[in-house]
């Protein structure tokens, strides 16, 4: 064999190397995508339980928890809807509306001083907070995780594998605040 030849079959064999090796990535940077989702869904699971849980506790309170009960309910039935439709805009309008039933829950802690004096309330209460930041960790992994994943794609010679292999090409949308919440924070942004 001449070395022409030689050479050539080592460049297909490093250039076959390299494919696979960024197909992988690309495949396994998709799967952390999908993984991260997935978590999500996990902790507005452990959410909607512990809404569950807390509700329970302070009906003997107040009438309140009644129409919370059925807002959360209404709101989680129309974000697994949006999910299983792909409606990802519409589930995280939904997501989004649960989360402000829960910083208004304090509010009503604030009402009943006998709840608040209550040991199992308080930690529920607590356990809603703590759920609120797991949910925000959460998203927070899921859109760090499709940010790499486009940046990956993106680059020079993955672009080149990805346009050989169009299901690597795969978009994912990134978990925003609806345009009502992004409304609502700005209101209560305190100006000096």
């Amino acid at each position: 064999m001449s070395t022409t030849i030689v050479i050539l079959i080592g460049i297909v064999i490093l250039l076959a190397i390299y494919f696979v090796t960024v197909y992988n990535k690309l495949i396994k940077q998709i799967e952390a995508v999908h993984n991260n989702e997935r978590q999500i869904d996990v902790q507005l699971d452990r959410r909607f339980k512990v809404f569950e849980s807390l509700i329970e506790t302070v009906k003997k309170y107040m009438d309140y928890e009644k129409t919370t009960l059925k807002d959360v309910v209404a709101l989680r039935n129309q974000s697994q809807k949006a999910h299983k439709q792909g409606d990802e805009k519409t589930r995280f309008a939904a997501e989004d509306a649960i989360s402000k039933i829960a910083s208004n829950i304090n509010l009503v802690f604030e009402q009943y001083p006998d709840l608040k004096a209550s040991q199992n309330a308080l930690q529920l209460q607590e356990e809603v907070v703590n759920t609120e930041n797991r949910l925000a960790f959460a998203k927070q992994a899921f859109n760090d995780s499709i940010e790499t994943y486009n940046a990956t794609k993106k680059s020079f010679f993955e672009s080149m594998v990805v346009g050989v292999v169009p299901k690597l090409n795969e978009e994912f949308a990134y978990w925003q605040l609806s345009e009502t919440a992004i409304a609502e924070q700005e209101a209560k942004t305190v100006k000096f």
